[in-house]
């Protein structure tokens, strides 16, 4: 059944993937779990132990995607297709993060430096109660970088809102030997599995 005026929510306050929404062109309305940045997290992030990267992102993704929907039901939104995304970095095994301040964002450029690291892209579509989910795995590979050029990363990129302190769209992309993947994936949502998804639910892509 086909989606009325081929739209969309958003569960993301991420700009990149607004723009790459816009790219393939779907509408979207954004839908937030809190109201203001100052709130509290609703889900709590934090691995469990000898939880894998991909398990791990699994589990947030379907959490955030039940969370989603049932947010737009006590709003009494119209229902629409929920869109939600979630992007880790890993490097041997191990989940990165986002850096809370400018030490381990150094700590975590620098252990990407002159090597290759992973980049899993989780994106779920929720609608009438139904979900289905999609990962994107692609391989980064790094030139060795100075302490200069990490400390140039982290001031122009703004890096601390940013799976492994980095954005591919900004100085970062200097550092990009080699790329195998998605390169949507790594900015944030993986255009070929979102395209393939909200087909399956009635949003018409190629019209």
């Amino acid at each position: 059944m086909a989606i009325p005026d081929n739209q969309i929510y958003l569960a993301s306050r991420s700009l990149r993937r607004r723009e790459l929404l816009k790219q393939i062109g779907v509408k979207y309305n954004i839908l937030l779990m809190r109201e203001t940045l100052n709130r509290p997290a609703d889900i709590d992030e934090t691995p469990l132990p000898d939880e894998t990267p991909n398990d791990y992102i699994y589990r947030i993704i379907h959490t955030k995607a039940e969370a989603s929907w049932i947010r737009l039901s006590q709003r009494k939104l119209p229902l629409l297709p929920i869109l939600v995304a979630d992007t880790i970095v890993t490097l041997d095994g191990r989940i990165l993060g986002k850096p809370k301040n400018n030490a381990q964002a150094v700590e975590i450029l620098s252990s990407l430096s002159g090597r290759a690291h992973q980049v899993l892209t989780a994106i779920a579509v929720v609608y009438k109660n139904e979900m289905q989910m999609k990962l994107s795995t692609t391989m980064v590979r790094f030139r060795e970088i100075t302490q200069q050029e990490i400390q140039s990363c982290i001031k122009y990129d703004k890096v601390y809102d940013k799976a492994g302190a980095y954005a591919i769209q900004g100085l970062a992309a200097a550092f990009i030997v080699e790329i195998c993947g998605s390169y949507s994936g790594v900015k944030g949502l993986p255009l070929y599995e979102t395209a393939q998804l909200l087909e399956e639910v009635g949003v018409k892509i190629f019209k």
